[in-house]
């Protein structure tokens, strides 16, 4: 990717992040980390209280980027084949024929995804992994691009569970909205009260152009120095005193297509240590299993061992030409 298509490209970057901001007001960061994992292949889980905006957000990107999405809201209730279809067979032909559950679409929002049972939240493992549902032996390739952006609750709250550890590796990024500044959340009262002509945002891009962009930051050079940069970041979670269980090789992956994304989004055709800094907390912190020792010593949480991992390994230093 030459000079000229590295600044396009970051123009429409910029642009759909706006676009998605006309829409979910206060976070910034959020709407851009979320358009990285979009960009990286990945999925975003949204934990936060209610009524912060995490539902705006992700239906704000389906229509910027003109993506099929559709809403489950997880109740106990809710069975596996709700999530990913079922076959029927046909009276008239004696023939099986499948009936799409909600995740054949390009943007699947998982609401509340923590109030389903673990057999339910399950039947996302497939989907997530291989942009596939098997249903009856058969299966089912779904709509490119796929992602699924999840909100949970914090488990605290009444009638929530965890999610098996399984599932939280397979999240790209965890992130958390949080309250809007006072600034913010007085825009937010204008748009939905007032006379506010720009609140709904407008198609930018189509899932095609999103395919092409996908395929552009899978191109963004990345030295081999900052693959080791990145290695030392992710294997020190293994053998911190702190933590009971590490990050996994699917973290490192994900660490480096999420860098190549940011790089993308800031107009480079390369990585540069900054941009792994940039997303290393929300790609890796949920992975992590303290041990016993750092939740007697009430240790702040992941992030803060992150952090000191983080100031401990020396980043590269990049000689750009």
């Amino acid at each position: 990717m030459n000079a000229i298509n590295s600044v396009r490209q970051s123009s429409v970057s910029e642009r759909i992040i706006a676009e998605v901001g006309k829409s979910f007001v206060g976070n910034d960061d959020a709407i851009g980390k979320v358009f990285m994992t979009l960009l990286a292949g990945g999925h975003v889980l949204l934990e936060d209280i209610p009524g912060v905006g995490k539902t705006t957000l992700a239906t704000a990107f389906s229509k910027v980027l003109d993506l099929s999405c559709n809403r489950i809201q997880f109740t106990p209730d809710v069975m596996p084949t709700d999530v990913t279809g079922f076959t029927l067979l046909k009276q008239d032909t004696h023939q099986l024929e499948y009936k799409p559950g909600a995740v054949m679409c390009n943007l699947l929002l998982a609401d509340e995804i923590n109030r389903a049972s673990a057999r339910s939240q399950s039947a996302l493992l497939e989907a997530m992994e291989e942009s596939a549902v098997t249903v009856d032996g058969v299966t089912y390739q779904l709509p490119q691009p796929f992602m699924v952006i999840a909100t949970q609750n914090p488990t605290g709250s009444s009638g929530t569970q965890l999610l098996p550890d399984s599932q939280t590796d397979r999240f790209m990024m965890r992130l958390s909205v949080g309250y809007p500044d006072e600034e913010d959340e007085m825009e937010m009262l204008v748009r939905k009260h007032g006379e506010y002509e720009n609140g709904v945002p407008a198609q930018l891009v189509d899932a095609k152009t999103l395919l092409g962009m996908r395929a552009r930051v899978g191109q963004v050079y990345v030295h081999k120095s900052i693959y080791g940069y990145i290695l030392r970041l992710v294997r020190a979670t293994r053998s911190h005193p702190m933590v009971a269980q590490g990050a996994s090789p699917r973290c490192s992956v994900a660490l480096t297509a999420l860098s190549q994304a940011a790089a993308f989004i800031c107009g480079r055709d390369f990585v540069i240590p900054e941009d792994v800094q940039n997303v290393y907390f929300d790609c890796t912190a949920h992975r992590l299993i303290l041990s016993q020792q750092a939740k007697h010593e009430q240790v702040e949480g992941a992030r803060a061992i992150l952090r000191e991992i983080l100031k401990a390994t020396k980043a590269p230093v990049l000689k750009v030409k």
